[in-house]
């Protein structure tokens, strides 16, 4: 059925003629959930049919009966689809040469085993060896390849613990956090079950020891593991060991040819001998003679000659033969703290020019100094990372890490700063940026905004975390504000969480009133969103008179209503009502958007305390210039026009206000509150008795809000589609519900949600 019906969604789209992009804004919509709609793996809402025929000049009503199929799905609704399966294999080796006995013994333990351990020094080839046999073999493990680096030996990282890497690994088999256990021992339960229903290859990348790895091997079934590490995995029990010395002199020799752009006149042997037949120094060296095409490998020998017969050798020529503004990055980007860093983030981190940043990278891409695992993206090999932390500037400069890192922690700043101008955040943060950087990306659109973001998720943490760790006050503080405005769209609540709490001891190191204030809000936001409310109320109302008395009256308003809020999670509803008519009156008059939250918020108060009428006229007031300021405030207010129509009996009214919200929520891609306007539609939809679009309706928000880690939410969404349920006489589809409340509140310590949950089991019964 949903197949027929994006059949003749693609067909509407040929006949527009127009980009998926401006289809997106002429249905107010995103490019990715069009795509998703055309490609048959959702079903559109049916406003969202409707305003796709209108751009299309045809009649939206031959199609009612064909999405009305669609929209009934299969019979079991909320069952889960089977996760996608994933490919996460680095880019394999140009070119890879040698190992051909032992690439075929790795080949056939595939068949045979199901774990092996590949064994060596650093820079010896197990990477590189692994990787490539993985590629081969991807045809024959078609339930996925799985990589994961330990970071067993990563210079200024700490090594994954074992409970993290079941955590990732997990999730890459496409399980919701919320069915990811705590325990380590539960965890790996859990990874050995789902390995033992799908033939997939993991490679464990760069492991310190057997027990970090212990627990991350498959069990019974089909699946194959391959582990690198420096050291023999000897303490692990059938595990079949594959142990790597330096290349065969005429391997190496065939490596650096290769490697060299073909051959030249001169004493290859000698520079072999002079890298130990070490692939990684081999490479490099071949790359200084590459890269010079008057050198003969003679010339390259005399350089070598300079030092002892050593690979640091190797790697100290290569150094000596970049000029100072090379070396001086590649110590710096020894100091990144993430897994990779852009051309913005590398110019940031040495102070200078965008363009001068972009040429020095290419130079040291080019001597094999630096990776460009993705175009416009760049990381260190281990041993090379250790290479540029070792080598010592000739005047001492940047010694401290502390400057370097604060620079590259200004350039993450500026661009969430930048992401902040094309989102809703009303409360102003004093985030300060003390060095500018040389340039950003540019940030044309909201899409390519939150793009950025997602890009840098994994970097950003760890620059905070490593400013944290250097007590870099400014950076922690800013990142960890900042970083609130992707973590309330992406969910990771947890997180952002762990983060505030982190940096609460900086914020109140800086001395900034104001900056604590804004700390202290944002810890009581995320408290009511982990379902605290209690210790929420306390952190806002300290929030709102740290505002009040520096005189930052949107602040005030702001926290004002955000403690609002929180009272309306405990059934102080008319407490709530009464402190948002004094935000109304604090609002100056030119803070059109701070008002228009007041009143939404205010309207939500009055629907929890029955007044329908009153809380309609406090948000139709303001709707209109809701929809001039974004697409999160128009939201709040429709969120608010349903819950009263749905107060006054009109689900039909309900249901479309719900499903304009989640169109605004996927078009500004934030998922936590597409979760929740699907519930509000399923719950609509459950009292019109459309109880199978309901169900599959109810399966997508829990679906998300598992994905994203919104535990909260996820147990509020169960709580509403329970009380539908009943609403609807439908006792067994509203008891499982109530469960749920139940199960997650015990686990996450959702205590204020228990007596709602109790009470709807025993109207069940």
């Amino acid at each position: 059925m949903a197949e027929e019906l994006a059949a003749q969604l693609r067909q509407l789209r040929d006949l527009t003629g127009r980009s998926l992009r401006e289809l997106a804004r002429d249905v107010r919509g995103s490019s990715s959930s069009l795509s998703r709609y055309f490609s048959g793996q959702t079903v559109p809402p049916w406003p969202t049919v409707v305003a796709l025929c209108r751009a299309a000049g045809r009649d939206p009503r031959p199609l009612r009966e064909v999405w009305e199929r669609a929209r009934s799905g299969p019979a079991e609704p909320s069952a889960p689809s089977a996760p996608p399966v994933r490919n996460e294999l680095p880019h394999d080796v140009t070119p890879f040469v040698g190992r051909r006995e032992t690439l075929d013994e790795l080949l056939s333990a595939a068949r045979e085993s199901s774990v092996v351990a590949v064994d060596g020094m650093g820079g010896v080839g197990k990477t590189a060896l692994a990787v490539h046999a993985a590629h081969r073999l991807t045809a024959e493990f078609p339930g996925g390849q799985l990589y994961l680096d330990l970071h067993g030996f990563t210079p200024g990282r700490e090594p994954l613990e074992p409970a993290e890497a079941l955590r990732v690994l997990l999730s890459a088999l496409g399980l919701p956090p919320g069915r990811i256990p705590d325990a380590v021992a539960e965890r790996a339960a859990l990874w050995r079950s789902e390995l033992s229903t799908r033939r997939a290859l993991v490679l464990l990348d760069n492991a310190a020891d057997a027990a970090q790895v212990r627990d991350l091997l498959p069990g019974a079934g089909r699946s194959f593991a391959v582990v690198t590490s420096r050291r023999r995995m000897v303490e692990l029990d059938g595990v079949r060991p594959v142990s790597l010395d330096v290349l065969p002199a005429g391997e190496a020799a065939e490596l650096f040819v290769e490697s060299a752009g073909g051959s030249r006149p001169g004493d290859v042997g000698e520079v072999l001998r002079r890298c130990g037949n070490l692939p990684l120094a081999v490479r490099v060296a071949a790359a200084r003679l590459r890269h010079r095409p008057a050198w003969t490998v003679d010339t390259l020998v005399e350089r070598l000659r300079e030092g002892e017969l050593a690979v640091s050798d190797v790697f100290a020529m290569s150094l000596r033969q970049l000029d100072a503004a090379q070396r001086r990055m590649f110590r710096l980007l020894g100091l990144v703290p993430g897994e990779d860093v852009d051309a913005y983030g590398a110019a940031a981190l040495a102070g200078i020019p965008l363009g001068n940043a972009r040429s020095l990278l290419e130079d040291l891409v080019d001597v094999h100094l630096l990776q460009e695992p993705a175009a416009g993206r760049y990381r260190m090999h281990d041993l090379l990372r250790q290479a540029a932390r070792a080598d010592a500037a000739p005047d001492g400069e940047e010694v401290d890490p502390g400057p370097a890192v604060a620079r590259l922690g200004d350039y993450y700043l500026s661009g969430l700063l930048a992401v902040k101008a094309l989102t809703e955040v009303l409360v102003p943060l004093p985030v300060a940026v003390t060095q500018p950087p040389p340039a950003l990306p540019g940030f044309a659109d909201h899409d390519r905004a939150l793009d950025w973001v997602d890009a840098e998720w994994g970097n950003l943490t760890a620059a905070f975390a490593l400013a944290v760790e250097l007590r870099i006050d400014a950076t922690a503080v800013g990142l960890a504000q900042l970083g609130t405005i992707s973590n309330a769209r992406r969910g990771g609540v947890a997180e952002q969480r762990r983060g505030l709490e982190l940096s609460l001891a900086a914020a109140e190191r800086l001395g900034d009133r104001r900056m604590l204030a804004s700390h202290r809000y944002l810890l009581g936001v995320t408290l009511m969103r982990v379902g605290r409310p209690g210790e929420a109320v306390a952190e806002l109302r300290s929030a709102r008179g740290l505002m009040a008395a520096e005189g930052d009256t949107i602040g005030e308003v702001m926290a004002l209503h955000q403690l609002a809020e929180s009272l309306g999670y405990v059934d102080r509803a008319a407490e709530a009502v009464e402190l948002l008519r004094q935000a109304e009156e604090l609002v100056p008059p030119d803070a059109v958007a701070v008002r228009v939250r007041v009143l939404g918020g205010l309207g939500q108060a009055l629907v929890q305390l029955g007044r329908f009428a009153e809380a309609r006229e406090a948000v139709t007031q303001v709707i209109d210039t809701a929809r001039g300021l974004d697409g999160q405030t128009e939201r709040m207010c429709l969120d608010v026009l349903g819950w009263a129509a749905l107060g006054e009996g009109d689900a039909e009214g309900a249901l479309a206000f719900a499903e304009r919200s989640t169109g605004i929520n996927r078009t500004t891609r934030h998922a936590v509150f597409e979760a929740v306007s699907l519930t509000d539609a399923a719950v609509a939809l459950r009292r019109l008795g459309r109880a199978a679009e309901a169900a599959a309706g109810h399966a997508e928000a829990t679906g998300i809000l598992r994905r994203v880690g919104e535990p909260h939410w996820l147990a509020r969404s169960h709580l509403a589609y329970g009380e539908a349920c009943l609403a609807a006489g439908d006792g067994a589809a509203a008891a499982p519900q109530f469960a749920a409340v139940l199960e997650l509140a015990a686990a996450h310590a959702l205590d204020y949600l228990v007596p709602a949950a109790r009470s709807g089991l025993a109207r069940v019964s």
